[in-house]
């Protein structure tokens, strides 16, 4: 079961893990555009460490769930944006949509001092608004997601330390271009998933 996260928290709240380029506020939205060659990775596969993504960041406590909405349009490779959860530089997990081969995919990267990554497609959230759900209970994190007020979608399950201090937040990364600018339209807090299935 799934309870409701219905309460908001301030944009003003957060505290900015690489302050984007640009950040507006657009009546109860926030817009972010960001840094060209952005990105947030550790290592595996591709040899490189990025940790110059942009993460609006405010503590994430055991026992409590963080939602963030957003739309994020056509882009170009590797453009993404969704929910970071940061202890440090070698242990966080991203989760959200990021767009691979010209294709809008749902995903989650893990690191534990280095990255992993999961992802499966989703063209049909192509400019649609995408909330994504972390769930942080025991000794792990539950990540959901759903577009517009579809079902909730299980996308990871991962480890997560109980006693590791945690922020969390919405982030975007423009790993290939300049000017890519998301819209996140609600950042929310509430209690833990009451359960790993339905």
């Amino acid at each position: 079961m799934i309870p409701a996260t219905d309460t908001s928290i301030a944009w003003a709240s957060g505290t900015w893990l690489n302050t984007p380029p640009e950040v507006a506020p657009d009546g109860g939205d926030l817009l972010v555009t960001a840094a060209e060659a952005s990105d947030l990775w550790r290592t595996t596969a591709y040899g490189f460490i990025h940790d110059d993504g942009h993460g609006l960041l405010r503590s994430f406590e055991p026992g409590t769930a963080v939602e963030v909405s957003f739309r994020l349009d056509d882009g170009a490779q590797f453009d993404q944006a969704g929910i970071l959860v940061r202890a440090d530089s070698r242990h966080w997990v991203k989760a959200g949509v990021e767009v691979v081969d010209g294709t809008p995919q749902l995903g989650a990267v893990v690191t534990h001092e280095v990255s992993d990554w999961s992802a499966r497609p989703v063209p049909e959230w192509s400019g649609a608004v995408v909330t994504i759900r972390v769930s942080r209970a025991g000794d792990a994190l539950t990540v959901r997601a759903r577009r517009q007020d579809d079902a909730w979608q299980f996308v990871r399950l991962a480890p997560w330390p109980p006693e590791l201090a945690t922020q969390a937040g919405p982030y975007c990364c423009a790993p290939t271009r300049a000017g890519l600018r998301v819209r996140f339209t609600a950042w929310r807090t509430g209690p833990s998933d009451l359960r790993l299935h339905e």
